[in-house]
């Protein structure tokens, strides 16, 4: 689940056992953040467990993977590329060239069209400012909110 920072968003019950992860973002502008500009970084979309056994299967039959449907020979290569090299993590074009990747534009497109990959383009507030973005994974307990990501600069 996802708790939206804005006022006026759906509504969301978060509850015992759940994780989340709260993004939050400074600014020295108005702080008001929005997407905006040329794409800079990417993420392949994470796959849960039953949908990858779903998919193992429908390989070992021959069957088009399900939701994952790419037809161009070239973005399969591009994403099993992504896949051995930075798995979910995101990452940027400039990690594709430095990996070995050339000519990687239109087979990207067709997995970001396909929701293989999913864009982050950067965060914007008013011109010249700066933006930072903060997350920590909390999991709601019986008794506590417990910060898993809590470390020595937290």
């Amino acid at each position: 689940k996802s708790v939206p920072i804005v006022a006026g968003g759906p509504s969301t019950k978060m509850e015992e056992g759940e994780i989340y992860a709260i993004e939050t973002f400074g600014t020295t502008g108005r702080g008001h953040v929005v997407e905006s500009g040329e794409c800079s970084h990417y993420a392949l979309n994470a796959v849960d467990k039953e949908e990858e056994a779903t998919r193992e299967a429908r390989r070992s039959y021959g069957r088009p993977q399900m939701g994952r449907n790419i037809k161009m020979p070239r973005a399969k290569m591009l994403r099993d590329h992504i896949d051995k090299n930075f798995k979910t993590l995101p990452w940027c074009r400039r990690y594709l060239e430095r990996s070995g990747e050339q000519r990687y534009l239109v087979a990207l497109r067709s997995l970001v069209d396909s929701g293989v990959v999913e864009e982050y383009p950067p965060l914007l507030d008013v011109r010249g400012s700066y933006v930072a973005q903060y997350e920590h994974t909390i999991i709601l307990r019986p008794t506590c909110k417990e910060v898993v990501s809590k470390g020595e600069d937290y």
